[in-house]
């Protein structure tokens, strides 16, 4: 398996895991992370674009998707009931999916291991319903460090590994 950079020749198989997610979301008690279409082809086609989006690759077979990137995170700039870990630079992971037919094969692990890889601090969070991503988090070593909000009124956990 290897990790690269996505393409836009990839769109249509990403997008298509990204539904299978919202479907395994919904199918393990969090159907209101990511809705019935989060996120869309306009805000996947600009991750890809801007070289933030990456694939978990078998051959010419897509298993996983997630965006990367080094550096602020606005996102991250306030927490709540608790604290980051270091504020030095860091990394931040999103949208982590994996294939229906993948699932099981420590793919989440792989992808924060090869973000770990490219920076030592990376930043995370997920909806406290995402109970599957939470133990994937903790076994990978991130740690909880509070709450923060998107768009301000969205409540997320945050985790950090350094």
């Amino acid at each position: 398996m290897e990790i690269r950079k996505c393409t836009m020749s990839d769109l249509f198989r990403v997008m298509t895991i990204y539904e299978s997610a919202r479907a395994f979301m919904r199918d393990t008690g969090n159907a209101s992370q990511w809705g019935g279409t989060y996120p869309g082809k306009e805000l996947i086609s600009d991750d890809i674009a801007n070289g933030r989006l990456y694939t978990v690759a078998r051959g010419d077979e897509l298993l996983a998707v997630f965006y990367f990137n080094v550096g602020e995170d606005p996102t991250y700039k306030e927490i709540y009931e608790g604290g980051w870990k270091s504020d030095a630079p860091y990394g931040v992971i999103h949208r982590i999916a994996v294939a229906e037919n993948a699932h099981g094969m420590g793919l989440s692990r792989l992808c924060f291991d090869y973000c770990y890889e490219q920076c030592g601090n990376l930043r995370i969070d997920t909806h406290r319903d995402n109970i599957p991503m939470q133990r994937a988090l903790a076994k990978s070593g991130f740690e909880y460090c509070g709450i923060i909000y998107l768009s301000g009124t969205e409540e997320r956990l945050a985790y950090q590994k350094i």
